[in-house]
């Protein structure tokens, strides 16, 4: 948080509203799964980082602008998922001709959705759902290591993917369980 500080005060400086960063951090990760497609894993892990970091602000802006809005909220979400999306979709692409790739990628997808899906489902159900060891920052970070770090070795990035589909799909069941608990 207090590396993005600095930004932060520019952006409020600037009156931009929270939901123009969100906005942005959509444009960086259309622009990640494009790369990704490509094959340029440094560059899509660079504008993951960006992605993330625009994530990161869209929230801190709204807090201290006390910008605050349901709707907001929902923008935001909303968009994390296409976010997510386009990332995947992008590495989907990329890795589309091995059918055990795509698949792993269409669990991870799943495990990310679902993770913020039963988070989601919880809170609406007047339950606080934050529990979780692979929560979208973590997938985000270990996504954009991984692309970075494949230009050392190739299976680092499906090594990230693995962990990516297994930790967020773990996530998700630790979040339905955690809201069975507090709803008896």
């Amino acid at each position: 948080m207090r590396v993005v500080q600095p930004v932060a005060d520019i952006l409020i400086g600037w009156n931009v509203h929270p939901n123009t960063v969100t906005a942005v951090g959509f444009v960086f990760s259309v622009a990640v799964g494009v790369q990704f497609y490509v094959g340029n894993f440094v560059a899509a892990g660079v504008l993951l980082i960006l992605s993330g970091v625009c994530d990161v602000l869209d929230g801190k802006l709204a807090r201290s602008t006390n910008n605050t809005s349901t709707y907001g909220a929902l923008f935001d979400s909303s968009i994390d998922r296409y976010s997510e999306f386009f990332i995947f979709a992008g590495l989907a692409a990329h890795y589309h001709q091995s059918k055990g790739m795509v698949a792993l990628l269409i669990v991870t997808l799943a495990g990310s959705v679902m993770t913020s899906y039963v988070r989601a489902r919880a809170e609406g159900l007047g339950i606080a759902c934050k529990v979780g060891i692979m929560q979208r920052p973590e997938r985000l970070t270990y996504l954009a290591a991984g692309a970075m770090l494949s230009v050392f070795w190739k299976g680092v990035m499906i090594l990230a993917i693995v962990i990516v589909a297994v930790f967020s799909n773990i996530t998700a069941i630790q979040r339905i369980s955690h809201t069975y608990k507090e709803a008896r």
